[in-house]
């Protein structure tokens, strides 16, 4: 018998029936290596493959036909799977409710727009599957705790959706801090699955998913497949009347001419409205402020065709019923024609069935992020298809250097060739100080259990893998501030309790989360709910939300709702956000794509043309052998290629070190270059004086913080002393090491 042959004959029957109806002639590599560490060790298993694999059957194929097989009846509940997106949950849920039909297994989703009758159902019989987010997991935890090993004291497995997304993350880090919690509680550590089709470094996110559980992790590598994709790269300039749409042979994004021509509007937008025309696609941004416009723009460009409205969105802050119409609409088969424009929320493995085309506005910041989109398309046998586009203001004549190279354009082009080249994926980084999450899992574990001594705190706090790496002296200076700040207090008997300032924070909702959240406003348009904004305009005012315009009648400060009238044409919208960070692998292929002079196919004319323009500037300029580029007068720059980290850390350098070499008016853009002034004598010398005084000091980060600094990022930081956020963001936000060799 064959290997394939013997593992699925260890399956049920139900399984089998599911194989056969699904038209599977053999069972894939990841399915048959999941089965074995499943069926045949005691392993945790991490299941990392491309989109569309069918990771989420490889795991749950053999978890159930175990929890089936079984001898033990199970008085609690067996799978515990948690994603970090509702929209995630709910498609996983529809997918596992297909695949337990016939096998008597029931499955709960959990999350914060599922009805409390359904949780209810769950908490009177725990059984079956539960799906569920960290927040409300977090929740379970503070207000059920007597209740966990009743409803987990038989749990055997713990299965993580795209841990790609939460790897070296507060978030992520929560989880593996429930998941210990969780163990202690019931006395023993269920089995974890981790699923991703971006993961950087299977080592250590192996080692990451099995923090703490006492158990090796399985970790097959899977085989690098052959490269089969679609990619169009096109560039515009914004508000150019002249430009002239440019239409690659091998994409169909001409318009018809007998559907009416076009409209005179922006020619980048005119692009991306076309490359999607009569498909079924995604088109992501970076931003959902962003998103709005685009999807605005588009319907404005569908008005002025007379073509039909198909263009839908969906990002965090709209309500969960747009979000859900989004979902089903693209998921529906007998829709042929809609488009999604959409963030993050739609980048992770939510199945929306046969899509033709995937569009990115501007470049994704991660080769993982360019995988993930990219792998919404090409499911079922067809290659995944994008078309990313790239719009700019055009240059000024008198535009300095840097400003007139495409950053952008050259970043999307330098993601497609690492990972083209080198199969490249960023590694995950994990924080040394995670503050935050510290202050908060202080706060959940009092909340749950009820007094402990600051010693039997600290060694619950502390023993939780993620925080393990923090020092006793500064989690004793933790808890110290809190004290003194009134989120602990100790009781007579000098126990720790949680102090009044503590429950005011964990008596809100808003407590299970440990990423940043604002104090959101609903809008309301008569019955329907429209989705959320962090600042309520004024009644007569405008603003975009959902792709559409809103005029506010009336505002309701006190239960925070907006309520609108819709009205005609299109606004841009703004939510705080953070660009994210970028690897230094990412800038030095930028560099290679600035100065190899090699032609790139999927580029089409507009930016084949604007990269040659750059590549001209950058030779004239001397870019190519020189990191310093005199601008003129006192004016110079410094191009150091180096990722977020190590650029940041050469920015603080230049400022601690500013009077000794002799610049001033330091300034910087992205981490792409650093201008300053100086005097000519001095600025031919600035790499020297660098050099000099990193082979004198070399880089102390810690030394790099200014001591009023109060660096306050994540979601708790601003209850954290600020001699502790200095450290860890000398730690955790600094990295000198790349710098250090820059400069050799």
């Amino acid at each position: 018998m064959s290997e394939a042959n013997r593992i699925f004959s260890l399956f049920p029957d139900f399984i089998k029936e599911y194989i056969y109806s699904h038209g599977w002639t053999e069972l894939r590599e990841i399915q048959l290596a999941a089965a074995h560490a499943i069926f045949e060790t005691d392993d945790n298993l991490l299941l990392s493959s491309s989109t569309a694999s069918g990771k989420t059957e490889a795991a749950f194929f053999p978890i159930i036909a175990d929890i089936v097989n079984s001898q033990d009846a199970p008085n609690s509940i067996s799978v515990l799977y948690i994603a970090p997106l509702k929209s995630l949950i709910n498609d996983q849920f529809y997918r596992l409710e297909e695949l337990l039909d016939m096998s008597g297994i029931t499955v709960t989703h959990w999350h914060g727009d599922v009805s409390q009758s359904h949780k209810s159902r769950l908490l009177k019989n725990p059984e079956g599957i539960l799906q569920i987010t960290p927040e409300s997991l977090e929740s379970m935890l503070i207000n059920r705790a007597n209740d966990i090993p009743r409803l987990f004291g038989s749990l055997k497995y713990v299965v993580i959706d795209e841990i790609h997304a939460m790897l070296g993350e507060d978030r992520g880090n929560q989880v593996i801090c429930q998941l210990s919690r969780i163990g202690e509680l019931i006395g023993y550590s269920p089995r974890r699955v981790g699923l991703s089709a971006t993961i950087g470094d299977v080592e250590a996110a192996a080692k990451w998913l099995g923090a703490g559980s006492g158990r090796r992790t399985y970790a097959p590598v899977p085989e690098k497949q052959k490269l089969r994709w679609r990619l169009g790269l096109e560039h515009f300039y914004i508000q150019d009347p002249n430009e002239l749409q440019t239409k690659s042979p091998s994409y169909d994004t001409a318009p018809s001419e007998e559907r009416g021509g076009r409209a005179m509007l922006d020619p980048g937008y005119e692009f991306l409205y076309d490359s999607v025309d009569g498909k079924k696609a995604l088109i992501f941004s970076n931003s959902r402020e962003e998103t709005e416009y685009v999807t605005a723009t588009l319907r404005q460009i569908a008005k002025a065709r007379g073509d039909d409205d198909v263009f839908l969105i969906h990002h965090g802050n709209l309500s969960a019923s747009l979000r859900e119409d989004a979902e089903a609409k693209m998921k529906d088969e007998s829709v042929v024609r809609a488009v999604t424009c959409a963030t993050v929320t739609m980048e992770l493995g939510i199945d929306i069935g046969r899509l033709e085309r995937v569009c990115q506005v501007g470049s994704p910041t991660t080769v993982s992020g360019f995988l993930q989109r990219l792998g919404r398309s090409g499911r079922r046998g067809t290659p995944p298809e994008m078309i990313m586009l790239y719009r700019e203001e055009c240059p000024l004549p008198n535009a300095p250097l840097p400003e007139i190279i495409p950053w952008e354009m050259l970043r999307g082009i330098a993601i497609v060739e690492l990972y083209s080249t080198e199969r490249f994926i960023e590694p995950p980084r994990f924080k040394k100080m995670p503050l935050s999450l510290a202050f908060h899992q202080t706060l959940s574990i009092l909340a749950s259990g009820g007094e402990l001594s600051a010693k039997e705190l600290a060694s619950k706090v502390l023993s939780l893998p993620p925080l393990s790496a923090i020092e006793k002296e500064d989690y004793r200076a933790l808890l110290v501030s809190m004290i003194n700040d009134d989120y602990l207090e100790f009781t007579e008997e000098k126990k720790l309790i949680i102090g009044l300032k503590g429950e005011r924070l964990i008596g809100s909702f808003k407590f299970y989360a440990v990423f940043k959240d604002s104090e959101d406003f609903t809008v309301r348009c008569d019955s329907e709910e429209i989705g959320t904004i962090t600042t309520p305009p004024p009644v007569g005012d405008r603003f975009a939300l959902a792709g559409r315009v809103w005029e506010v009648k009336e505002t309701d400060i006190q239960r925070k709702l907006i309520f609108v009238k819709r009205v005609e044409g299109k606004m841009e919208v703004s939510w705080p956000g953070d660009s994210g960070e970028i690897h230094t692998k990412i800038l030095l292929a930028m560099r290679d794509v600035l100065f190899n002079g090699k032609e790139y196919a999927f580029l089409g004319d507009n930016a084949k043309e604007r990269l040659e323009n750059a590549r001209r500037v950058a030779e004239n300029a001397k870019m190519r052998d020189n990191m310093l580029v005199y601008l003129g007068g006192q004016s110079y720059c410094i191009f150091p290629w180096l990722g977020t980290r190590s650029f940041r850390t050469l920015r603080r350098f230049l400022q601690k070190y500013a009077s000794e070499l002799g610049i001033s008016d330091i300034q910087s853009e992205s981490c792409h270059y650093i201008k300053f002034k100086a005097r000519e004598d001095a600025g031919r010398n600035i790499l020297f004086g660098i050099r000099d005084i990193i082979a004198r000091d070399g880089i102390d980060t810690l030394a790099l913080v200014r001591d009023g600094e109060c660096p306050v990022f994540d979601k708790y930081d601003e209850y954290i002393p600020p001699e502790l956020l200095r450290e860890a963001y000398a730690r955790d936000r600094l990295f000198a090491d790349e710098v250090i060799e820059r400069f050799e």
